[in-house]
């Protein structure tokens, strides 16, 4: 629910975190969160 609340389409973003997740460092989680990621696959995007 939060991935579309933040006009993100679920999907994409949970295949993307579960992806990232094993060799992300805890420090480094909160990038992961819908609207961090949101921000980052926008820059990645453009």
């Amino acid at each position: 629910m939060t991935a579309k609340m933040n006009d993100i389409d679920p999907q994409a973003w949970m295949a993307d975190v579960l992806a990232r997740l094993p060799d992300t460092p805890v420090s480094r989680v909160q990038e992961l969160l819908p609207w961090n990621w949101k921000a980052r696959y926008m820059a990645q995007a453009a």
